[in-house]
């Protein structure tokens, strides 16, 4: 009877958690990598769905564990060394995709990663935990720096794109160069050994033996050299489509990084109830790949609606202001993988966009679309937390 009990508990969170996936899919990790590349018109929204959820599953794979950990046991700090219990992990789960569904519904981009922090810190301390202030000013302090980096990086690039002094076939190559760079540097877990992860950068001076600093430092040039010559070639040839193709690899890594960070926040509240039991025995790649599934087929059922709001209510957009939103896109949601912390790529792509649209003018910006949509923001950590808190509270009594 115990045992059946569990299991139907165990079913019931899973549920709860793919429905979460699919929201994030459906919202902030399948609509926002693309969203500029759509604007720019150099992809179509379905295409863009589609291509998102594939490139989502592969990060939520490869990447996602720092992020579900944090979720999972990083919000909250109880006593016993636990984690939340099943009640609340089913509580904050669907708090937080209602929320993030009302947002997809209503087309307005409400911020994931508020939503799922709030939810499960709320129904976290009426568990009655502890709250683990140090990782809140870690996860605050990267909330607030979002629009300021990612603005101001955005605002920068698109500046320099626009400055007609300087050869637009030498600056796209001489970006792509850097983002080639970035990407030798970037953590995968294939590349190492068990559950740990490696940059490709670091797993060559593994692989050779040879000593470590001076082989990233090689391997990173390299990698720099090739990305920005293979685009140099491209823009020679014909500088419309080199820009188009780089703006769609742009998208495909933000992509990527989406699922690398997104899957944590459907996953993370699941993860305590995976530790004990029959589920224990379940690989952390499996958790990962349920994820990734669900934020795939959320990527493919309802990201377009999300995409189409995001490229065209919020900014004109066109290539170059597309490739300056998605670079300190692909930089900032790298960062928050590696250090393992929950950020909202909606907060991240409209900075983005808002920055690159900046240097073009204050007029191409929406700013009362800009104003509801911080508004919804922070209603939705709020209210995820007061709705998630005051929920289990209630159950908890019944039950």
């Amino acid at each position: 009877m115990v045992a059946t009990s569990v299991l139907v508990t165990l079913i019931v969170a899973s549920a709860a958690s793919l429905f979460m996936a699919w929201a994030i899919g459906a919202g902030s990790s399948g609509s926002t990598p693309f969203a500029p590349a759509v604007g720019a018109n150099a992809i179509s929204v379905m295409r863009a769905g589609f291509l998102v959820g594939i490139l989502g599953l592969a990060g939520a794979v490869l990447q996602g564990a720092n992020v579900t950990e944090t979720v999972g046991g990083g919000l909250v700090l109880f006593p016993d060394g636990g984690g939340l219990s099943a009640i609340a992990a089913i509580v904050a789960l669907v708090t937080a995709a209602l929320l993030v569904a009302f947002g997809i519904f209503t087309g307005y981009p409400i911020a994931t990663a508020f939503t799922v922090t709030g939810a499960v810190v709320g129904v976290g301390l009426a568990m009655g935990g502890q709250p683990a202030t140090a990782k809140y000013v870690e996860i605050v302090s990267l909330w607030v720096a979002v629009p300021f980096v990612g603005g101001g990086i955005a605002y920068a690039t698109a500046s320099l794109l626009r400055n007609e002094s300087v050869p637009e076939d030498v600056v796209v190559p001489l970006l792509g160069a850097l983002v080639a760079a970035l990407l030798a540097n970037v953590r995968f877990v294939l590349l190492a050994p068990g559950s740990a992860q490696a940059s490709v950068a670091r797993a060559v001076g593994r692989t050779l033996g040879t000593p470590i600093l001076p082989t990233i430092a090689a391997v990173t040039l390299l990698a720099a050299l090739l990305g920005g010559g293979l685009l140099y070639r491209d823009v020679q040839a014909d500088t419309a489509a080199g820009q188009r193709h780089f703006l769609l690899v742009l998208g495909g890594l933000v992509a990527f990084s989406a699922g690398g960070s997104q899957v944590g926040l459907a996953l993370g509240p699941l993860l305590p109830l995976l530790d004990t039991g029959p589920a224990s025995v379940i690989p952390i790649t499996g958790v990962l790949l349920f994820g990734g599934l669900g934020l795939l087929i959320g990527s493919w059922t309802g990201a377009p609606r999300m995409i189409k709001a995001i490229a065209q209510d919020y900014s004109s957009l066109g290539p170059r202001r597309s490739i300056a939103a998605l670079i300190p896109s692909f930089l900032i949601a790298q960062t928050a993988v590696f250090f393992g912390l929950p950020v909202s790529f909606n907060e991240i792509i409209v900075s983005a966009i808002v920055g690159s649209g900046a240097a073009a003018g204050d007029g191409e910006v929406s700013r009362g679309k800009m104003g509801k949509t911080v508004l919804a923001w922070l209603g939705s950590l709020v209210l995820a937390f007061a709705l998630s808190y005051g929920v289990f509270f209630a159950v908890d009594s019944v039950v």
